[in-house]
């Protein structure tokens, strides 16, 4: 083996030895953190794995790092989602620094609290510089007992020197590590310059660079790559950052003249109105990536919930299941929990991925779904009130997901306010509450009545355009509507169409809002069938599933929206059939649509006739133009490598 080491490991634990595959993580199960193993253990005494340096002791205690002097990066991770347990099951006898020998005690875990706490014990081993060094690794066989301290594997490594990035202990040491070793190390990097909101890299080889890490990372809004730049975008706190970084690597990677010349032309940018329109585009893409990546954890239940309430509305259409039973209720109750509770969930990932403090956002989600609230949102007599005399209109934010993002967003700059003038001692208990607070009247007095003016305006419009031309409104709603449902505005066409199916047993703009849902489920069908990836197929098809059952938030945040261009030729697919469903005039005679809900467009008293093959004609002539357009038009897996998507596993060395 020319040029080789060899590095053997041993098992960090007593248990079974399994394949990564078989950890329900996919960020190890698919080895985008490198190959290695995992341990189910039985014992919870944690042992070093190699000889090396320890690098990394995370502040939640779950996870620990180490370096061995062949260059190997090891990622040793005490169970699954045990971070939320904030490091109470774990006692650690290590820091940042130590040289340890393999076998040494590191870590005691406690098994049974982890159980407890309905979490997983699985330890994973990954060398997280695989791709750079790793040649093979061959293990002793799995599924099979192993013991603390036995060798359970030998690593055959590239002999390569990497340089050693530094830590310096400010707030921004982790991020700037993270970025440093995820755009290839420093080996890679052959300069950096900032702008007002942007790292800018020059680096050696832009493959190297890990983009779906870095953009998951806290911190970063999303990546771009420009000028021969890869740049990551930061925000206000990019010069923070910026110092932390260059700490690390060196200043021998600075260009001053570059960065000011860089910060000089982007604040001038900034300041010209005519380019108004490229902040906009700039800004709405850093939007789309915030809300894609805290939508992401929870695309499968969300998927999942959707099919579920498909089915429900099917079963109660065919009246096997009436609304009113104990089964319906409970099967109900399971499935639209995650819609219902949005907020919440989103406020802490958003909050996650933005900086803001996940619990307080989780509880402003809370704050906007309270009971009281939504109930009396729910009446026009109750809907208008005031806080200390301030006019407001009260909306219901259950199922939402703009505010909230507005939310996160403004969280950290909320909090840096109050610490900056609320003494130390005392902020523990008043700067959450206080947060809290103003991000919910924010939202309630500021956000919520700006979106009901312009939502019951957008709807009246529609309306009269309706009266005018069913075709043109049906263009027009097909067009826009799930633009209207990201940034909450649909709300104004609801009450309508519930009034309309109230009053007169019927509802022409239902029908239409049926059609965006077939053609946004389209468009994830036409990804499932062209796509060569494995993961994106399988998400696709469930979006897919999910919004012919009415629900389109998984094919939306899941994937469409992700790869704008897809969501840009649904629409297109979709004004095309509300173009066609206000045409035909298709009727739908309850709170129902999409193609599981076919019931709905049965006429009663009449049944099968004229309306419902005009849904027919409509809804499937909508699928048919609208997975042609996005297969032919609107995505390829190109798409995947521009972006080095995390859904792109053909560039990563799988265990």
């Amino acid at each position: 083996m020319n040029n080789q080491t060899l590095l053997s490991l041993v098992a960090p634990a007593d248990g079974k030895l399994l394949t990564l595959s078989k950890v329900q993580d996919p960020v190890f199960s698919q080895g985008l953190m490198g190959e290695g193993f995992s341990i189910e253990p039985s014992s919870g005494n944690i042992v070093s794995p190699a000889d090396g340096v320890i690098t990394l002791v995370s502040e939640t205690k779950h996870a620990f790092g180490l370096k061995t002097s062949s260059g190997a990066e090891i990622l040793v991770h005490l169970g699954i989602d045990t971070v939320d347990l904030k490091g109470e099951p774990f006692e650690v006898s290590i820091k940042e620094g130590d040289q340890v020998k393999a076998g040494d005690s590191v870590v005691k875990m406690n098994l049974q609290m982890i159980k407890d706490a309905g979490k997983q014990t699985t330890i994973i081993l990954a060398i997280t510089n695989s791709k750079d060094i790793l040649e093979e690794l061959m293990t002793t066989g799995f599924d099979k007992d192993v013991k603390a301290g036995s060798t359970v594997a030998v690593a055959s490594l590239k002999s390569v020197q990497k340089k050693v990035v530094k830590k310096t202990g400010g707030k921004y040491d982790e991020l700037a590590a993270n970025i440093v070793e995820n755009v290839g190390g420093v080996e890679n990097i052959k300069s950096l310059i900032h702008c007002i909101t942007r790292l800018r890299f020059y680096l050696k080889d832009d493959s190297k660079a890990n983009d779906e890490s870095i953009e998951n990372l806290d911190g970063v809004i999303t990546v771009a790559k420009a000028g021969g730049q890869y740049q990551v975008v930061i925000g206000q706190a990019v010069t923070d950052v910026y110092d932390a970084v260059i700490a690390q690597i060196g200043t021998q990677f600075t260009d001053d003249s570059a960065t000011a010349e860089a910060v000089a032309e982007t604040t001038d940018k900034a300041d010209k109105v005519h380019d108004f329109w490229p902040n906009v585009k700039r800004g709405a893409s850093n939007f789309i990536g915030v809300l894609t990546a805290s939508m992401i954890p929870i695309i499968g239940i969300l998927a999942g919930s959707g099919i579920l309430k498909g089915i429900l509305a099917a079963l109660t259409g065919f009246k096997v299941l009436s609304t009113t039973s104990g089964t319906y209720i409970l099967l109900n109750a399971i499935g639209d929990a995650t819609f219902y509770f949005l907020p919440i969930i989103l406020g802490f990932t958003a909050a996650k991925k933005l900086g803001s403090d996940p619990i307080v956002l989780a509880i402003v989600g809370g704050i906007l779904i309270y009971p009281q609230i939504v109930t009396l949102a729910g009446k026009a007599s109750t809907a208008s009130t005031s806080f200390l005399g301030i006019p407001t209109t009260l909306v219901a934010y259950t199922s939402s997901v703009f505010p909230i993002i507005v939310a996160a967003w403004l969280g950290k700059y909320v909090e840096q306010f109050l610490k900056k003038v609320i003494p130390t001692y005392i902020r523990s208990v008043f700067v959450p509450i206080l947060e809290a607070l103003i991000l919910s009247l924010v939202i309630i007095i500021g956000v919520g009545p700006i979106i009901t003016v312009l939502s019951k305006g957008l709807s009246n419009g529609l309306v009269s355009i309706y009266n005018f031309s069913p075709t043109l409104c049906g263009f027009v709603i097909g067009g826009i509507y799930q633009t209207m449902v990201i940034f909450g505005l649909h709300w104004g066409l609801i009450p309508i169409v519930i009034n309309d199916i109230a009053t007169n047993g019927h509802s022409y703009i239902n029908s239409i809002l049926s059609i965006t849902m077939v053609a946004q489920g389209g468009a994830v069908l036409a990804v499932f069938l062209k796509t060569k990836n494995k993961h994106l197929k399988e998400m696709s098809l469930a979006a897919a599933v999910s919004a012919f059952c009415g629900v389109t938030e998984p094919a939306l945040y899941g994937v469409n929206l992700k790869y704008k261009r897809i969501f840009i030729v649904a629409s297109i697919a979709s004004a095309i059939g509300g173009a066609l469903t206000g045409f035909l005039r298709v009727d739908n005679y309850a709170l129902s649509g999409a193609l599981i809900g076919f019931p709905a467009f049965i006429t009663p008293g009449v049944g099968i006739g004229s309306n419902f093959y005009g849904y027919l004609i409509s809804h499937y002539g909508t699928l048919v133009i609208s997975v042609v357009l996005v297969y032919l038009f609107g995505f390829t897996d190109k798409m995947l490598v521009k972006k080095g998507d995390p859904m792109n596993l053909n560039n990563v060395k799988l265990a």
